[in-house]
């Protein structure tokens, strides 16, 4: 074969296989918003994530600008891999069908090669259990709410269909772009039947690509405008915080780049593992079971000193331990495995999960939970750090080891219980020269209210001191919202200070155990920030 002809060849090779992968991502992409199946480029940033260490985790963050921009970077490079691997593989049907090897071994039916057709059927194969064993640990994920034991089952055959259609198409569109009969119309030099280019149909082909590609882009658009860039990572904090927290105004953290978006007739909730009766839960069946409301605040580990990764609100919902007692759980239990609707994993101890505060909620702040906090169904676990409170949750597992959750592989941890803190947050602050100052000066001999939170997990706090001196003497503040031991405190002191000059104000609580919170200072890396909250305070005369 000559070499333009070749040339020839493998270009009407990438045509086709460029084809058939747009045919594919489109399947792909109708799968993830219709049935919450989450394809390649997100399920494998999501399964490898957690094997990525803490260090390496926080240096891809500056290399790309933050969580979202390696979220971003993550689609990006899957999708251009998907399409690099389809245009590969129909480089290389190209090949294997104009060899000579294909032409004088077995029959050719309707212009078709059964080694081509034997190798794409291989191929598909191959790519299906290839991504059965890689993406396995996150096969469970569905976005609309299906249990990890059906989603797993609904997952692979997305992802059988779509690799079946691909090669369907690849096929047909190599078919398409050489003009063939039976056993071929044309022979080069040495004798070798060979398809022929042609360029009419080369241009119907590119038209069915850019149909394909047409709707695709309108999806992944569709996904994109309810990505989670705008409010991931949102805090609450600053003079107008409140002791409940609005829930449009309650903090977020997600691992995710497009949220689960439930149906709440698809969700099912499965509590399995070492139990004796394992059981499904359907939302009504959940809502109709006695419930409680419990004040309870959450907080990130990756809450910095002075920052507003935690909020406070009113929950509802059943207690786990009811749960879990329905279904008789066996007395070599270790911990629970909790999965959530976007795959993510959690642990806490048994004992944990079955104390009467542990509860699974459907209402925050008495109306459904927000999409973007769980909905429909997410659990609460006072005392530990937000991870733990899953988001989205769909399965409830009693194990009898120390099972690791997402950020856990990662090296966070082990301890996750939250240590006791404060913060001021008015007046108004402001970094500078990397410190928090109060945005303006206070005038000498004019009475100025500080104001600030304290958090002792679910130990609660019963003192709040302040230091105007950076910790040298303490006063007692006012506690003006006192919560309960599972929620933070509200805390203000009037501050009328007689000389001009530079100050160092900052805050110390006791939890409900007498422990004082701790000044030595602490990143959040592994196990959550620690030390006071110091502002700086300029006083003129």
């Amino acid at each position: 074969m000559s070499i333009g002809r070749r040339i020839g060849t493998l270009a009407m090779g990438m045509l086709a296989g460029l084809v058939a992968t747009l045919l594919m991502v489109l399947l792909m992409v109708v799968g993830r918003i219709w049935l919450g199946i989450s394809p390649p480029p997100e399920a494998i940033p999501d399964r490898f994530a957690p094997t990525i260490d803490i260090d390496t985790f926080f240096s891809l963050f500056n290399r790309f600008g933050g969580y979202n921009g390696l979220k971003k970077f993550g689609i990006r490079s899957g999708l251009t891999g998907l399409f690099a691997v389809g245009i590969l593989v129909g480089l290389a049907y190209a090949a294997i069908v104009e060899s000579r090897h294909s032409r004088t071994v077995g029959a050719w039916r309707l212009g078709l090669s059964r080694i081509g057709l034997l190798f794409v059927v291989i191929t598909a194969l191959v790519l299906w259990i290839a991504s059965l064993i890689v993406l396995w640990p996150v096969l469970d994920a569905n976005y609309r709410g299906l249990p990890p034991s059906t989603a797993r089952l609904v997952s692979a055959l997305g992802l059988l269909v779509a690799y079946v259609a691909y090669g369907v198409m690849l096929i047909v569109t190599y078919r398409f772009v050489t003009r063939r009969s039976d056993p071929g119309p044309r022979s080069s030099s040495d004798g070798v039947p060979v398809g022929k280019p042609v360029g009419r149909r080369v241009v119907l082909a590119g038209a069915a690509g850019t149909l394909l590609a047409a709707p695709s882009y309108g999806l992944l658009r569709r996904l994109y405008n309810r990505a989670t860039f705008a409010y991931d990572g949102t805090a609450y904090g600053g003079p107008g915080v409140q002791p409940i927290a609005p829930n449009d105004k309650f903090y977020v953290v997600t691992k995710n780049v497009v949220d689960p978006n439930v149906t709440k007739a698809f969700w099912r909730l499965e509590i399995g593992g070492l139990v004796e009766d394992a059981k499904t839960y359907g939302f009504d069946d959940l809502t109709t079971l006695p419930s409680v409301d419990q004040e309870t605040t959450l907080m990130c580990i990756s809450n910095h000193i002075g920052a507003g990764l935690f909020s406070n609100a009113t929950w509802k919902g059943v207690p786990l331990r009811d749960l879990i007692a329905a279904s008789r759980p066996k007395v070599d239990a270790v911990e629970v495995v909790l999965h959530a609707a976007d795959g993510y994993t959690d642990t806490f101890a048994f004992e944990k999960a079955m104390e009467p505060t542990t509860l699974v909620v459907y209402e925050m702040n008495g109306e459904p939970l927000p999409e973007r906090h769980g909905y429909p169904v997410r659990v609460i676990v006072p005392g530990l750090f937000g991870e733990k409170n899953v988001k989205w949750v769909t399965g409830i597992e009693v194990v009898d080891h120390d099972a690791k959750g997402f950020y856990e592989q990662q090296g966070w941890g082990p301890n996750f219980v939250i240590p006791t803190r404060s913060d001021l947050f008015a007046p108004r602050r402001a970094r500078r020269d990397g410190k928090d100052a109060f945005s303006e000066p206070m005038r000498a001999n004019q009475t100025t209210t500080l104001r600030g939170r304290a958090f002792a997990g679910n130990r609660g706090v019963v003192k709040v001191e302040v230091s105007l001196d950076d910790g040298e003497s303490w006063q007692p503040a006012r506690i003006d919202y006192p919560g309960t031991e599972l929620t933070w405190v509200f805390w203000s002191y009037d501050w009328r200070p007689t000389q001009p000059g530079d100050y160092v104000v900052t805050s110390r609580a006791t939890d409900g155990t007498g422990t004082v919170q701790p000044s030595d200072a602490r990143g959040i890396v592994p196990q959550g920030a620690t030390g006071y909250h110091r502002v700086m305070a300029r006083v003129e005369g």
